[in-house]
């Protein structure tokens, strides 16, 4: 429990290291669970695989791993598409090591529904670039994960998704302020189609750019909501520390 109370101490004085802010929402009567993070206070980061080079998996486990060295996983969250060995599907940058390339070109998946998009943590912001703006602006990123379709783009909801659209899951995604100081992730807490799920971010939230992450399987980790997510192990996990 003294940790608890660290934690606890650190995040919510004056001078803490944390801004984070989780909540939950509804909007057109649709509920959801929301964590905005302040890249100027905020430690974000992505996670993939431990020393030893197996993925972490678990929300647990990763936190378990950062409780050794006194630092504690106050939010996660699954950070993109992944293959069954869960390695990332698209372009994943940690610690600005490249893991895997920028993935240009079509697909029958969800990723590869164009346009899709990259999220990006640089120094002290992070931002959602559809990717061939990506791959023409070559932004230095400290971390990087690779996911699609785009959400919002400039503005205006990815072309294909239909106001009538019958495809409902249970979604999670990640949207930027335009000076890059914030990134809102949110969870659907219900199965939502990507149009109800991409106007909750153009509309509710007032974001121009936002990336889907990954549906049915999305989980999220969010010690001020005293939620942790169980299921089965992912790759990329995007996540905060705090002390």
């Amino acid at each position: 429990m003294r940790w608890l109370l660290a934690l606890v101490l650190a995040i919510c004085l004056p001078g803490g290291a944390s801004a984070l802010e989780c909540r939950s929402e509804n909007y057109e009567d649709l509920a959801y669970s929301l964590c905005e993070v302040d890249l100027a206070r905020d430690d974000l980061r992505l996670f993939l695989r431990d020393e030893e080079g197996r993925p972490w998996g678990h929300f647990t486990r990763l936190d378990k791993h950062l409780s050794e060295s006194g630092k504690a996983l106050v939010f996660g969250m699954n950070a993109g598409m992944y293959h069954p060995d869960r390695s990332a599907v698209g372009l994943y940058t940690e610690e600005g090591r490249k893991e895997k390339p920028l993935v240009l070109g079509a697909s029958d998946s969800n990723f590869g529904m164009l346009p899709n998009g990259v999220f990006c943590v640089g120094a002290g912001e992070a931002r959602v670039y559809e990717t061939t703006a990506f791959a023409k602006a070559q932004p230095e990123c400290r971390f990087a994960t690779q996911s699609g379709p785009m959400l919002v783009i400039d503005g205006a909801l990815h072309p294909r998704f239909l106001p009538e659209s019958t495809s409902r899951y249970f979604r999670n995604g990640v949207g930027t302020s335009e000076n890059g100081k914030t990134a809102v992730f949110v969870i659907s807490d219900q199965s939502v189609t990507f149009h109800e799920f991409a106007r909750f971010f153009r509309d509710r939230l007032g974001l121009k750019s936002a990336l889907y992450l990954d549906g049915s399987i999305s989980r999220l980790h969010a010690v001020s909501l005293d939620r942790s997510d169980p299921g089965f192990a992912m790759g990329p996990i995007v996540g905060v520390v705090a002390p």
